[in-house]
């Protein structure tokens, strides 16, 4: 069966720019466009406190982790009503969710856990317990992306997680790399419903429109688009919300068939050094025997005090996975890519 439906596309000339200005920095702090941040980064090394100060800061009081239940989303049988009233943009030939006017027109049951009213009164992209982060897209998403290409990572025939999906792009390129199945998690139930799975309704159901043509047009802002796709794709995706211990005990223990992941895939998801152990838990239960983690992440988080090397550093401790850092980004803040398995695998 064929959907045909409407949704607004902003693909004015300025939506490159619009959309720099959607990705994070690092927590906790308002975010710049990507470019400026990385122009900007440099000048402003001479600001950052030294290590005395960095370790006072670093030392703030421990968040007491939440516990919050874990829910599987179920995908609507009318596809229609998951793009209702979303204005999309582009990046990377990849649809998505416009954060800004999602933040004006998001409210009441559709916002439940308040996170996108909090965020935006708060004027914060992280309330620990609360909200993590997954309104927003995050630069070290780009960098995974990236090195998917560079090298050449097949996700064919593979089960994947997208662990801390947010806007999902991470499992989206695995679908469109034609895995057997791809999983979405995100901590906020907001998250998933009125960004994750509208973006992967509009980016792997939706074909009407080719990634070439994308790149020559340049449609008014706003405009009505059709499209026209197999819902078939959504067959292969289960959606997720919850901590991600809860999530991995709904996994394993659900009557649903469940087979472990060939890859999981997250970014962003370390700048909480209190968070370490279940996302360390996660990965062991989850992760097939054979199977790999990519993790990208800022070498530091300032504010929050987690970082790419002190997650490695706990990791080589509880002695279950091996790491390897495959890619570091030099450009603005330092990133890296870091790969996971287990030892005794081949």
């Amino acid at each position: 069966m064929d959907f045909r439906f409407n949704f607004d596309i902003d693909e004015n000339e300025n939506s490159e720019a619009d959309t720099h200005f959607l990705l994070l920095g690092s927590p906790k702090r308002k975010q710049e466009p990507v470019e400026q941040s990385r122009k900007t980064a440099d000048a402003g090394a001479d600001s950052i406190p030294g290590p005395g100060a960095a370790k006072h800061q670093d030392e703030a009081p421990k968040t007491k982790h939440c516990v919050k239940a874990a829910k599987e989303h179920i995908i609507p049988g009318d596809l229609n009503k998951i793009l209702e009233n979303k204005v999309m943009e582009t990046v990377l030939d990849l649809y998505h969710v416009k954060v800004s006017v999602l933040e004006m027109t998001c409210s009441g049951d559709a916002d439940s856990e308040g996170i996108v009213s909090k965020s935006v009164s708060s004027h914060s992209d992280l309330i620990p317990g609360v909200y993590e982060g997954g309104l927003k897209i995050w630069e070290c998403t780009f960098d995974l992306m990236d090195y998917f290409s560079e090298a050449e990572i097949q996700f064919t025939n593979k089960t994947v997680l997208d662990l801390g999906c947010g806007a999902g792009l991470l499992g989206i390129v695995a679908l469109k790399g034609k895995a057997e199945r791809v999983h979405f998690q995100d901590y906020n139930s907001t998250v998933i419903e009125e960004i994750t799975l509208p973006n992967v309704v509009a980016n792997c159901v939706n074909e009407g429109i080719s990634g070439k043509d994308r790149k020559t047009s340049k449609p008014p802002a706003k405009r009505p688009k059709k499209a026209e796709g197999s819902p078939d794709v959504l067959t292969k995706c289960r959606f997720f919300s919850g901590e991600w211990s809860e999530v991995t005990q709904l996994l394993l223990s659900s009557n649903k068939p469940f087979s472990k992941y060939d890859i999981i895939l997250t970014s962003e998801t370390i700048y909480n050094p209190d968070y370490y152990s279940a996302l360390h838990d996660t990965l062991a239960q989850l992760l097939d025997k054979s199977g790999h983690v990519y993790l990208a992440s800022k070498v530091h988080y300032f504010g929050v005090g987690g970082g790419i090397y002190l997650f490695q550093k706990f990791i080589e401790e509880r002695n279950v996975f091996r790491t390897s850092i495959i890619k570091t980004i030099d450009q603005g803040l330092q990133r890296c890519i870091m790969e996971m398995a287990f030892k005794d695998s081949s």
